[in-house]
């Protein structure tokens, strides 16, 4: 399948990189099918529209720099991708880079939470007052791994 890209142009995909969110992402709920592709740089990842190629997010797992993190999802939720199994899923975080410099965050409030054997995904607002829309990945990187909420 071909798939135009945001930050690859053309390219050609494998039909097992494509994830289906029934109810869209926030604030894009009419793109329901994306791909998952590898970025250039680690440890990122590009969640690319299939529908249009100028709506594409990065993605970081956030247990990358926030060894911490927990993540409390309504099994309610998680039925509906069709998770049985907790180790079937992966969990990203939308990563947020403004264009003026200022610090690269990560939305560990919502989640992605995806369904490795169905492909299914959808994402979750946490209830855990812990968890921010942004958080400094940079720095968490960096110096974080002591970090605690």
């Amino acid at each position: 399948m071909k798939v135009k890209t945001k930050a690859y142009g053309l390219i050609d995909i494998d039909e097992r990189q494509k994830i289906t969110f029934s109810q869209g992402l926030f604030g894009f709920e009419t793109f329901k099918e994306y791909v998952l592709l590898d970025a250039e740089r680690q440890p990122f990842y590009w969640l690319q529209s299939v529908d249009c190629e100028e709506v594409a997010f990065v993605l970081i797992n956030p247990f990358q720099f926030r060894p911490d993190y927990e993540v409390d999802i309504d099994n309610e939720e998680l039925v509906e991708i069709g998770v049985s199994d907790p180790e079937k899923v992966l969990i990203f975080s939308i990563v947020t880079i403004p264009p003026d410099g200022s610090p690269m965050t990560a939305n560990l409030l919502g989640p992605l939470v995806i369904n490795r054997d169905t492909r299914q995904g959808r994402q979750v607002v946490l209830a855990d007052p812990c968890w921010k829309t942004k958080h400094d990945v940079i720095a968490e990187l960096a110096g974080g791994r002591n970090i605690s909420c």
